[in-house]
C-alpha cells in the first residue's frame, strides 16, 4: 500500500530532527518535527480514506 510506505518515509525523514530536539534542545529542529508530524497526520488521513474506499468497494461487490 503506497500510503503506508509514504508514512514510513515521512517518519524516517524526521528522525534526525527528533534526536536533535530531544537530546540537544535545538528549537529549530523542534519546529521541523512539528511540521513533519503535521505531514504524517495528513498522510495517515489519506490512508484512512483509502481503506474506507476499499471497504466500500468490497461491500458493493
Amino acid at each position: 500500500m503506497k500510503e503506508y510506505e509514504n508514512i514510513k518515509q515521512l517518519v524516517s525523514a524526521i528522525e534526525e530532527d527528533v534526536i536533535k530536539f530531544s537530546e540537544k534542545g535545538n528549537a529549530a529542529a523542534g519546529t521541523r518535527v512539528r511540521k513533519g508530524l503535521q505531514e504524517i497526520k495528513r498522510a495517515c488521513q489519506d490512508m484512512r480514506d483509502a481503506i474506507q474506499d476499499a471497504k466500500k468497494t468490497e461491500e458493493s461487490n
